[in-house]
């Protein structure tokens, strides 16, 4: 058998470690290095006869004009170039939507917009074909990132977790990262090696974005001023805080269970002794599993916001008022929470 190039064997460990079959799968294709070297790796690892179909996916968001268009361009051609290459069961899927005009409707956050309309075409693309996995390019650089942007935001265990390698999406549907434990310099190296040209979005490179001056500015400083293994360390820190984390959501949910009431209306109603009587910590948990599962903003949501809520529980404050009009009231035995009319 022929001989992987390293970045396929990761992806291959990381694909076998989690029992996935490069077949019957989404693949998010930007263009760009990243979303590249993955296609390229899942096309290498594919059974020569396989029931499902590699679908490259890509969503073009509108927002950079004709450079949006390029890219769009530039993956209708990989695409027929890989189908031209003997590449059998390969499928294009795109589609345009104008992001922009999208969030302004909605007033919401271009960012936040422009990511839950990806995932939810995304899911769309997987639900059609018929498919369970929809893979994205995040590499381990992609990781450390994430974890000292939340760090520098003022996140708790849970931010730490960073990236998850994988996660559910939609009904039978998960999202899975494989070459989150490769680094933006091997991606680099096995295009290079490969021959495979790529796209560069240009909305990377702009120090305006606190995402951006994280990737060109602190973390290279970090690596070569204090230490050059800074993506692993905090690679190996969000391993270490999620396994941390699974153990800690599954207390609170027992909690969230035994301490919740029957509903007050739209209001939500919990035990206050039994949450008084637990660990602040799992309280806060239990507030934020609640917050998940009611559909409310858990992202306008900081530390200060989960620990009014605990304050209320402990008796330490009468109410609070959160984000988008939630309110959280103490009474003698209860804790109320709910939209305020």
């Amino acid at each position: 058998m022929k001989r992987l190039p390293p970045l396929v064997g990761q992806v291959k460990r990381w694909l076998d470690r989690l029992g996935i079959s490069p077949e019957g799968m989404v693949v998010a294709v930007s263009g760009g290095p990243d979303s590249l070297a993955l296609l390229r790796a899942l096309v290498t690892l594919r059974p020569a006869s396989t029931a499902g179909p590699l679908i490259i996916a890509h969503l073009n968001h509108q927002l950079r004009g004709d450079e949006s268009d390029a890219d769009e361009n530039f993956v209708r051609e990989l695409h027929a170039a890989q189908t031209a290459a003997g590449h059998a069961g390969l499928e294009l899927c795109y589609e345009r939507i104008d992001v922009a005009a999208q969030a302004r409707a909605e007033g919401e956050n271009l960012e936040s917009t422009a990511r839950r309309i990806r995932y939810e075409w995304l899911a769309a693309v997987a639900r059609k074909a018929g498919v369970r996995w929809i893979a994205t390019g995040h590499t381990a650089d992609d990781q450390a990132e994430t974890v000292l942007h939340r760090l520098l935001r003022g996140t708790g265990l849970q931010g730490l977790r960073g990236i998850a390698a994988r996660r559910p999406l939609d009904a039978g549907i998960e999202v899975i990262r494989p070459l989150l434990t490769v680094t933006r310099e091997q991606v680099h190296n096995y295009l290079h090696a490969e021959g495979q040209t790529y796209r560069q979005d240009s909305s990377n490179l702009d120090l305006r974005y606190t995402r951006n001056r994280i990737r060109h500015d602190l973390l290279p400083f970090l690596t070569e001023r204090y230490n050059p293994a800074i993506v692993s360390v905090l690679c190996r820190l969000a391993e270490q805080a999620d396994a941390m984390y699974a153990g800690m959501e599954e207390q609170a949910q027992a909690l969230l269970a035994q301490v919740e009431r029957p509903r007050a209306g739209p209001l939500l109603v919990f035990d206050r002794s039994a949450l008084a009587a637990s660990p602040r910590h799992l309280v806060r948990e239990v507030f934020r599993l609640a917050w998940q599962r009611e559909g409310w903003p858990v992202g306008k949501m900081d530390f200060d916001h989960w620990d009014r809520l605990a304050s209320v529980a402990f008796g330490e404050t009468a109410a609070a008022d959160l984000p988008e009009g939630i309110r959280v009231c103490g009474r003698e035995r209860v804790v109320q929470v709910g939209s305020i009319p």
